[in-house]
């Protein structure tokens, strides 16, 4: 990348490796660059020493803890984070509700919220998808009434990552039955503490617990939670999945997990010496590798092409939300085949079975990550929809 930046993009690139490899604690990076799961402590305490210096929120206003920055320059700051394996700070939090109260939520809402958002003092839920409302948002069914100076909340969420770590949760809700599907729909921001609220584990196919089932049984929510206007939550919830859809593409992690397989490709013995040396293999590696390094011009283009300041949505982030997700599980799945049944994730990695060779530390993630990265071309707009919104507002279709 280093090539297409100016003098001065270098030297800021410089900065922030230089800063996320001294400043967030090594350990923290370990677990993350090996493919261990964090501990919330982790995320927090990672978070909370980039809001320190100012490098938490970058996007948001300057006001409320954001940088002036050029869009190529939030670029470096995340590729370079994703290349010294910092964790992402939580995106629920600073790319998804913090920006929609900074640019719908009242000044009442700006204060009590997003001071607290951004040191993770708040942990954020995202209340997007029902069980008949998931690509479709639109069909979203979680009702609010309101009586008074609250509303009554009812329904069910599903696949809320992380909602057992969750404080608060923004919801789609609808306020108005009659109305038009997406006309109907307001963003509301409750908290998990409230009686009626239950959250329920939902185990993936990896064994893990990162998703939950969240209920509503007449909650009450008062109204000042409300964002922006009642019946306006479609318009608020497709400016933050056009903010969630760029982050998705993590080019910076998918070079860090590339980097990866050809570790354990370069440890892999065959008869023409180690499996890079295969050229079914090579070949397949290399095709990765030009579509990765391709989709990464690609957003350096639609970067260079953006007005600082300017956070519009911009469709060109389906094309990286698309490829990007794609890429991701390309990656999975050619790490998967390297390690073969070594990448089942055994109960303590350092106790091998009998038979297996010695793995480098976090190749037993392979599996479950393989597992779970089935779902990268689902969530934040599944690759369907993402190709409809492309042939749509880009190819005129």
């Amino acid at each position: 990348m280093d090539h297409l930046l100016s003098p001065e993009e270098l030297d800021f690139a410089h900065q922030m490796r230089e800063f996320f490899r001294t400043e967030i604690p090594e350990e923290i990076r370990y677990r993350q660059a090996i493919g261990q799961e964090l501990s919330k402590e982790d995320i927090v305490t990672s978070q909370r020493i980039l809001n320190k210096h100012g490098y938490a929120v970058p996007n948001w206003p300057v006001e409320w803890g954001g940088q002036d920055w050029t869009p190529v320059q939030r670029h470096i700051w995340l590729e370079e984070m994703q290349l010294a394996s910092v964790p992402t700070p939580l995106p629920f939090n600073t790319a998804m509700v913090g920006p929609v109260i900074a640019t719908f939520g009242s000044q009442d809402l700006k204060e009590r919220f997003l001071p607290a958002t951004a040191n993770i003092d708040i942990w954020w839920s995202q209340g997007f998808s029902e069980p008949n409302a998931g690509s479709d948002l639109a069909s979203v069914k979680t009702s609010a009434v309101r009586k008074g100076d609250v509303y009554i909340v009812n329904g069910q969420k599903t696949w809320t990552t992380l909602g057992q770590y969750g404080d608060w949760i923004f919801n789609l809700v609808r306020t108005d039955p009659d109305a038009k599907k997406q006309a109907g729909i307001s963003f509301l921001l409750i908290d998990m503490k409230s009686p009626g609220v239950t959250v329920r584990p939902i185990e993936l196919i990896d064994g893990g617990h990162e998703v939950n089932e969240v209920f509503f049984d007449n909650v009450e929510v008062p109204v000042e939670n409300l964002v922006g206007e009642e019946n306006k939550g479609w318009t608020y919830a497709k400016f933050l999945l056009g903010n969630e859809r760029t982050g998705i593409a993590r080019i910076g992690d998918s070079k860090v997990a590339l980097a990866r397989v050809k570790a354990y490709a370069a440890a892999t013995k065959t008869s023409r010496g180690t499996l890079l040396d295969d050229p079914l293999f090579a070949a397949r590696l290399t095709k990765v590798e030009a579509e990765l390094t391709a989709l990464e011009f690609t957003q350096l283009r639609i970067l260079s092409t953006q007005v600082a300041g300017d956070d519009k949505p911009d469709p060109r982030s389906s094309v990286l939300k698309l490829r990007g997700s794609m890429i991701q599980q390309d990656i999975s799945e050619l790490m998967m085949d390297v390690l073969g049944p070594q990448g089942i994730d055994f109960v303590d990695s350092r106790e091998v079975p009998t038979g297996f060779t010695t793995l480098p530390p976090g190749a037993v993630d392979a599996g479950p990550h393989y597992y779970n990265y089935r779902k990268v071309t689902i969530y934040g707009g599944s690759s369907e929809v993402q190709r409809s919104i492309i042939s749509k507002a880009l190819l005129g279709l």
